[in-house]
C-alpha cells in the first residue's frame, strides 16, 4: 500500500510486528488481502466508522452509562462488527481477546485512555458483556 492510498492511517508502523505475532493466522492474511484492496477514501471512511464508534462509546462512559448495560454492548457489537466487515471474521470470542488486548498492551490503553480516562476499561467490559450474551 503507498502513503497515496493509506489515508490518515499507517499501517507500515505496525506491519513487522503484526507479522511476526499473527502473520501464520487466518485473520492476519484475510486482513491484509482485504488491506490491499482499500483506497485512500476506503480508508478514510473505515477510520471514520471506527472514530464515531470510539467516541459514541466515550459518551455513554461519561454519562454514566453501564459497560455491561444494553446501550455499551449494542456499540460493542457495532465495533466487532466493524472488524468483522472491513478487516477479517471477528467472532464474539475474538473480540474478547482484543478487548484483553486493549486493556494489558500500553499503546491500545492509551488510545482509549488519551480519549477519556477509563475507557480502556470500560470497552473491554462492554465487549465481554456482549460476547457473554452473544453465548
Amino acid at each position: 500500500m503507498t502513503d497515496e492510498t493509506k489515508g490518515g492511517f499507517d499501517p507500515s508502523a505496525y506491519e513487522a510486528e503484526a507479522r511476526e505475532r499473527w502473520g501464520h493466522t487466518d485473520a492476519y492474511k484475510e486482513s491484509a488481502l482485504r488491506m490491499k484492496g482499500y483506497t485512500k477514501d476506503d480508508l478514510a471512511r473505515i477510520e471514520a466508522e471506527m472514530e464515531d464508534i470510539e467516541a459514541r462509546m466515550a459518551e455513554l462512559m461519561n454519562g454514566g452509562a453501564p459497560a455491561d448495560g444494553d446501550a455499551a454492548m449494542a456499540v460493542a457489537e457495532e465495533a466487532r462488527l466493524h472488524i468483522d466487515r472491513h478487516f477479517y471474521p471477528c467472532s464474539p470470542r475474538m473480540h474478547v481477546g482484543l478487548a484483553d488486548m486493549y486493556t494489558a498492551d500500553p499503546r491500545f490503553r492509551a488510545h482509549y485512555d488519551d480519549r477519556a480516562a477509563g475507557l480502556a476499561e470500560y470497552v473491554a467490559t462492554a465487549i465481554k458483556a456482549n460476547a457473554a450474551r452473544a453465548g
